[in-house]
């Protein structure tokens, strides 16, 4: 299977892996990825189902998920880097640093959980996505990912999320709905042992602050950082700051 990927940064520096929430691309990282790639080689790829990767047929798991992003490092040559998710990606990027401890240096979870809710409802979307196509959901999701301040700000920039938005393809975010249906890692956290940076928008209504606490007591060398006015995707929301709490977590690996 193929996935849409990019490098960014010098060839022989660190990797640092950037991996998407659910409905987006790898563009997600645009505002973030100049700050970065200065230090680090930098890799955004898309989630099966998802922007230029191929659509098999659903439902996904998360550990299907994170082969595949075991299966692109194998091929690219790439035995360990750090790994930043969000949402869905921070998902995946749990499940590497548990299973795959040997291949994650350190770790960025952001606007994530270790169990996104009752998963009736994931497979409720994912049946009306499948009937009547993500257009149906949109408007909800973006209501979600943006402050309603971002929103009158930055309109442009939010009609070009939902634009991505509505093009991933139908059995693909519904196959990553199932996923995160199936997902509950609350026992598990504790194997992760990359140290690890859990951010937080303040004003994030999907996964709000107090669950993402929820990650720092049992992941040991865990800390949290909050950012005000920022709600799902709050790398867009609050670029400069993400991504200098990024670069301030993963920059502490090139220095021990």
């Amino acid at each position: 299977m193929r996935l849409q990927h990019r490098f960014d940064g010098p060839s022989a520096a660190p990797v640092l892996v950037l991996s998407n929430s659910l409905g987006t691309d790898l563009e997600l990282w645009s505002a973030n990825v100049t700050g970065w790639s200065s230090s680090f080689r930098v890799l955004r790829y898309d989630h099966k189902g998802h922007g230029g990767s191929d659509a098999p047929p659903g439902p996904y798991t998360i550990e299907s998920l994170a082969g595949d992003v075991l299966a692109l490092l194998d091929g690219a040559g790439v035995e360990r880097a750090s790994f930043c998710g969000l949402s869905l990606g921070g998902a995946v990027g749990m499940w590497l640093a548990a299973n795959a401890p040997e291949r994650i240096d350190r770790l960025v979870l952001a606007c994530t959980a270790a169990r996104f809710g009752d998963p009736a409802s994931w497979h409720e979307r994912a049946d009306v996505v499948r009937r009547q196509g993500i257009d149906a959901i949109a408007d909800a999701h973006l209501g979600r990912w943006f402050t309603r301040a971002f929103a009158e700000r930055e309109p442009a920039v939010v009609a070009e999320f939902r634009e991505r938005l509505v093009a991933t393809p139908r059995e693909g975010y519904a196959g990553c709905c199932e996923a995160l249906a199936g997902w509950d890692f609350r026992e598990r956290l504790g194997e992760v042992q990359a140290p690890t940076l859990v951010i937080a928008g303040a004003d994030d209504p999907a996964t709000p602050p107090e669950r993402a606490a929820l990650l720092v007591d049992p992941i040991p060398n865990a800390k949290l950082v909050i950012l005000p006015d920022a709600a799902h995707l709050a790398n867009v929301g609050q670029p400069a700051a993400f991504s200098q709490s990024v670069l301030d977590h993963i920059a502490l690996q090139e220095a021990a």
